[in-house]
């Protein structure tokens, strides 16, 4: 007995072709045509992209993170609710407009520890709108940051500020042992205000060097605003809809579902047929039935 099996070889699905290229036709062009309406008419959406390096201050106590604030409570920062929501009363925007909508879904961060950057990216439905997104978003966070950082600095420069004025007073207090010991004549007066002015020196050398390294912390290298590391960057075209691809996919799946809507009639078509020519035998079988019971 041979051995039956329901695969569909390329010969059986090229007869089914020829027998219902009606079905496969007219599924193909629906789904096509549906396709290429959803490119044609979907609205254009731009994106925008800022390297934003976060702020820091280079006076900070050792083994700390001089930065503002550390990468991931910036993330997390912007991440939240009530961050978006004063974005979009910067930018006059509903909160349930369509152009709110699409600040959320688009609002993409991705940190470069490394370098020291975020790289923030948003959409908007023209190229000026994603940058307006881009800036005003920027701008947010650079006033919070600016907030936070200023009482760390007012503390910083307080502190340059007492460094060189105990700089100048040890100073001071040097030059005039300095002019005592010139105009001494006892020996050992001479050896006392030496022994002074050693210490004197001594403490105006690290005096020196404390408020150097406080004025080298707080120049713009070390200690700095939340600022963009680059300008913003938008394409000249935008990024949605890729109509190359939409209309790529909706010829695949045009051709598929044009393909298993034709099957599918076919297989309608054989089992109506089948189920015509099992009718008659039924009826006689029925009649005969009758006849055996009547008798």
């Amino acid at each position: 007995m041979p051995m039956e099996h329901d695969e569909i070889y390329l010969i059986d699905l090229w007869r089914i072709l020829r027998r219902e290229w009606r079905w496969f036709v007219a599924v193909a062009v629906v789904v096509v045509a549906a396709a290429v309406f959803f490119a044609q008419t979907a609205r254009p959406r731009w994106e925008a992209t800022a390297w934003i390096r976060p702020g820091q201050l280079g006076e900070a106590p050792g083994g700390l993170d001089p930065r503002i604030e550390p990468f991931q409570r910036v993330i997390e920062r912007m991440d939240t609710r009530e961050f978006q929501d004063a974005v979009l009363q910067d930018l006059g925007l509903s909160p349930r407009s369509a152009e709110a909508h699409l600040y959320r879904g688009s609002f993409d961060l991705e940190p470069s520890p490394y370098a020291g950057l975020l790289k923030l990216t948003l959409r908007g439905y023209s190229q000026q709108q994603a940058q307006r997104f881009v800036r005003v978003t920027f701008e947010h966070l650079q006033r919070v940051h600016e907030g936070l950082m200023a009482e760390p600095l007012e503390l910083a420069q307080a502190r340059l500020k007492q460094a060189e004025a105990q700089l100048r007073d040890a100073t001071a207090e040097r030059d005039r042992l300095r002019q005592a010991l010139e105009g001494s004549r006892e020996r050992q007066d001479l050896m006392l205000a030496s022994m002074v002015l050693n210490s004197s020196n001594q403490e105006v050398r690290q005096l020196q060097q404390t408020v150097g390294d406080l004025k080298a912390r707080l120049t713009a290298s070390y200690s700095y605003q939340t600022t963009l590391a680059w300008p913003i960057y938008t394409p000249d075209h935008p990024v949605y809809p890729n109509r190359v691809l939409i209309w790529g996919a909706g010829l695949v799946l045009g051709f598929g579902l044009g393909l298993v809507a034709a099957v599918a009639r076919n297989a309608a078509r054989q089992a109506r047929v089948a189920g015509g020519a099992s009718t008659p035998a039924l009826g006689a079988y029925a009649q005969g039935e009758r006849g055996v019971g009547n008798r």
